[in-house]
């Protein structure tokens, strides 16, 4: 703790500032570059940190696993997130925590500063309020906004679990998948995992299952979801939606499942157990039950899924090549890119290491493809 007081990050000047460059750096010198975006207003790219920089947006209402612990709580995340965007991508990326959590006044506020940001990326905004915060700033805004609770965590999870098939010779499309959590991060692996071919998920929130039929809490982006899985209406709890089940996949709370529920699943099972700080099952736990291969979202176990392996190369990318829109296909392209750096998955060696410098070049360059 005391080697984190003070934050993670500063702003540092590219020059040293000396009085004969003062005038350059500084006034009257900077007029002419004002003067010159006034006249064409893309010159902001060339001529500021524009093209370089991010804004990470937070109200602060679903940091982590923990839940809405406000602003000021979400900040040691924003600042984490900001230290990964640089080191990992060489992106420079400014939290900017919201004391709002009104989802028209956190558009406004998005709009106002987009300015003088080349992307927007959304984080540990709670949902359904996210799904509309991101639709409506792709819609009105010139740069790239992603929310990364939502996409990097599916890409992320797509990516493993591409090679977690491969290592236990299934196909996704004959595989039944289970989702614990339908939240930001829960819906988009749903919505990626369907994009991608798979035919049978079950999807569950705090509640129920989630299908035409269920008791589920509603919303459109769970409606949505009603009409294309859970398609035989199963109505039962998660521990009965996992026998004969292949895939687990937790984005959810803690300590929902033991290794008994892992042992009722199909032989070589998956489980991905990501929810932090503490995950659905421990890996020690899934391992008992009998789970070929395991994932978390944290690094103290083996195969870490976490978007950490996405927004810094997506960024990138995105600023790179100047790219408005990360649509559905070139997400899958970043998934298949991180999952390709792992040339002879094992169980315990599906996804590259978050420190792995190639992860952000591989998903940049899908960019340029």
């Amino acid at each position: 703790m005391n080697k984190i007081l003070g934050g993670k990050i500063e702003i540092k000047s590219k020059f040293k500032l000396t009085k004969r460059n003062l005038p350059v750096i500084y006034t009257p010198g900077v007029a002419e570059l004002s003067r010159e975006i006034a006249k064409n207003k893309k010159r902001v790219y060339d001529l500021t940190w524009k093209k370089n920089n991010v804004a990470i947006v937070s109200d602060g209402s679903a940091v982590l696993g923990l839940g809405n612990l406000g602003p000021e709580a979400a900040l040691p995340v924003m600042e984490g997130k900001a230290v990964i965007f640089k080191e990992m991508g060489g992106v420079d990326a400014v939290p900017v925590v919201l004391n709002t959590q009104d989802t028209e006044e956190i558009i406004k506020i998005a709009k106002v500063i987009a300015p003088g940001f080349g992307g927007i990326n959304l984080e540990d905004i709670s949902a359904p309020r996210c799904f509309e915060i991101e639709k409506r700033l792709i819609r009105e805004l010139d740069i790239p906004v992603f929310h990364d609770d939502q996409h990097g965590t599916a890409i992320a999870v797509l990516a493993g679990l591409v090679n977690a098939l491969k290592v236990t010779k299934k196909d996704i499309k004959k595989i039944k998948i289970i989702v614990s959590g339908a939240g930001a991060a829960g819906i988009a692996i749903t919505k990626m995992l369907l994009k991608y071919g798979a035919k049978n998920i079950i999807a569950f929130d705090s509640r129920s299952p989630i299908c035409r039929v269920c008791a589920y809490n509603k919303n459109d982006a769970k409606d949505e979801l009603a009409k294309k899985t859970n398609l035989e209406n199963f109505k039962g709890n998660l521990p009965e939606a996992l026998i004969g089940a292949d895939v687990f996949i937790g984005v959810s709370a803690p300590n929902l499942l033991k290794s008994g529920d892992v042992a009722r699943m199909n032989k070589n099972a998956i489980v991905f157990t990501m929810s932090n700080p503490e995950p659905e099952i421990s890996y020690k736990e899934a391992k008992k039950g009998g789970a070929a291969v395991v994932a978390t979202g944290r690094s103290d176990f083996p195969n870490q899924i976490n978007n950490a392996l996405v927004f810094p190369g997506l960024f990138r990318g995105a600023l790179d090549t100047r790219t408005r829109l990360i649509t559905d296909k070139l997400k899958i392209k970043a998934a298949l890119a991180i999952a390709g750096l792992v040339k002879n998955p094992k169980n315990d060696r599906i996804v590259p290491d978050v420190l792995d410098k190639r992860v952000a070049k591989a998903v940049a360059g899908v960019f340029q493809k």
